[in-house]
């Protein structure tokens, strides 16, 4: 099972707006937002609550991608998130998702017993390639307790 259908299969909001996981690799994760007008805001495009759950859905692909090796020690968890929205999104839009700190660094203070935080920062754009949202949401890896 791919991330992207692990993710659909296991998030009931990644099902409820039909999130598309086009891309899940350590350093990048792409996530498309169809257009569909029962989840349009007053101005006919995707409602912001939709483009939020887009962009940490996209935020928690990378996650997975960067980190699934971990599971067996550590739970990774969303710890904050901040969005801004940029320009009038329209019609079908894609969140981006990238690393803000190298994966081995996050790692290495895994293995230091530590409780790693780590940005992942994310660009929701419409089909144009404006940027309609950025978005960053702070993680960590909380160690699974050892008793």
């Amino acid at each position: 099972m791919s991330i992207g259908e692990m993710l659909a299969a296991t998030v009931p909001m990644a099902r409820t707006l039909n999130l598309e996981f086009r891309e899940t690799a350590p350093d990048k994760a792409v996530v498309a937002l169809p257009d569909q007008s029962e989840y349009h805001n007053h101005v006919g495009g995707p409602h912001a609550g939709a483009m939020f759950t887009l962009g940490e859905s996209a935020s928690g692909a990378i996650v997975l991608a960067a980190f699934g090796a971990e599971l067996s020690r550590a739970v990774p968890l969303a710890v904050s998130a901040e969005i801004a929205y940029k320009k009038l999104a329209m019609g079908p839009v894609t969140a981006t998702a990238t690393l803000g700190r190298p994966a081995a660094d996050v790692i290495a203070e895994l293995d230091e017993g530590k409780r790693p935080e780590f940005p992942v920062a994310i660009a929701i754009q419409r089909e144009d390639g404006a940027v309609t949202g950025e978005m960053t949401v702070v993680w960590t890896l909380r160690p699974n307790d050892p008793s």
